[in-house]
C-alpha cells in the first residue's frame, strides 16, 4: 500500500466522522460560506503578482516536520505581501499536521485566493472548503475516476469555488479535462515514491488548452526554474516546501521573489 493509498483509506474514515459530527446545514450557516471567492484566474494574470501559489504546511509524510514554529498569520501574510497570487494551506492533520482551522485563520489574513490543499474525495469537504473560507478546491486525478472529476468540480462551481485539477501524466490529464475546471495543476512530485522532476510539467504543457490556466505544482526551488516554466507556457507556481523549510517563510518568498524580478 503506498502513502497515497494510506491516505486515501484514512480520508474516507474521516469524511464520515465529519458528517457525523457537523451536519451539512451546519457549514452551510458558517458565515464564511456566503461570501464571493476571489477569482483565480484573474490573480493568477496578474502582471503585478508573481503566479506564486505559495504553501502553508508544517509537515508532509516523505519529510516529516518541515517547520512547526511558523503561525500561519505570519507566513501567509508574507506571501501576500512579497506578491503570491495565491495561498496554499494544507488541511490534513494525519499527514501534514494541518486542520480547517488553518485554513480559516489564512482567510482571516488574506485578500488573494485561498486554497485548500485536500485529498477531495466527497462533495461534503467541498462545502467544508467554502464554510471555512476557501477560494479555490484541489482535485486530484489520481484518486478520482473521471466521473468524480466531473461531479465534484461542477459542484464545487455550484458554490462559486475555483478548481484546480491536478494531474501526474499524459493519461492523467485526457481522462479528466473537463469544463467545469479552472486550472490544470502538473505534480512534478510522484505521489508513489515522492521523487520529483519538473520534467513532468515540461512534458505536458503542451498537451493543456489554453482556456485552463496551467499551473506547475512541487519542486520549484529557484527563480531560474519559474523562468524556465514560463518560457514554456505556464502561468501558475505552486511552491510547496522551499519557502516552509526555512526559519522565515515570509523572508524567504520576498528574497526569492526579488531575485526573481531582477
Amino acid at each position: 500500500m503506498t502513502i497515497l493509498d494510506k491516505i486515501i483509506a484514512r480520508k474516507h474514515v474521516e469524511v464520515a466522522q465529519a458528517k457525523a459530527a457537523v451536519p451539512l446545514s451546519d457549514l452551510e450557516r458558517q458565515p464564511l460560506f456566503d461570501r464571493t471567492c476571489h477569482v483565480l484566474r484573474t490573480s493568477i494574470l496578474d502582471a503585478t503578482k508573481t503566479g506564486i501559489i505559495a504553501e502553508y504546511k508544517r509537515a508532509s509524510p516523505s519529510k516529516g516536520i518541515i517547520n512547526d514554529r511558523a503561525t500561519v498569520n505570519d507566513v501567509v501574510s508574507g506571501y501576500q505581501q512579497a506578491g503570491a497570487s495565491a495561498v496554499s494551506v494544507l488541511t490534513d492533520a494525519d499527514f501534514f499536521r494541518g486542520s480547517l482551522d488553518d485554513l480559516m485563520a489564512a482567510r482571516a489574513a488574506l485578500q488573494i485566493p485561498l486554497l485548500r490543499k485536500e485529498f477531495i474525495i466527497d462533495t461534503y469537504q467541498i462545502t467544508e472548503a467554502k464554510a471555512y473560507g476557501a477560494d479555490i478546491v484541489l482535485l486530484i486525478a489520481a484518486v478520482l475516476s473521471p466521473e468524480q472529476v466531473r461531479t465534484l468540480s461542477e459542484f464545487a462551481k455550484s458554490l462559486g469555488l475555483n478548481v484546480l485539477l491536478e494531474v501526474h501524466d499524459r493519461d492523467e490529464l485526457e481522462r479528466s479535462m473537463v469544463d467545469s475546471v479552472d486550472a490544470i495543476g502538473v505534480n512534478n512530485r510522484n505521489l508513489k515514491d515522492f521523487s520529483v522532476s519538473i520534467a513532468h510539467s515540461l512534458e505536458l504543457v503542451s498537451l493543456i488548452p489554453d482556456r485552463f490556466i496551467k499551473v506547475s505544482e512541487s519542486g520549484i526551488s529557484n527563480p531560474a526554474t519559474i523562468i524556465s516554466l514560463r518560457e514554456a507556457g505556464f502561468q501558475g507556481f505552486l511552491i510547496g516546501e522551499n519557502f516552509m523549510r526555512t526559519e522565515d517563510p515570509a523572508q524567504a518568498i520576498q528574497e526569492f521573489v526579488e531575485t526573481l524580478a531582477g
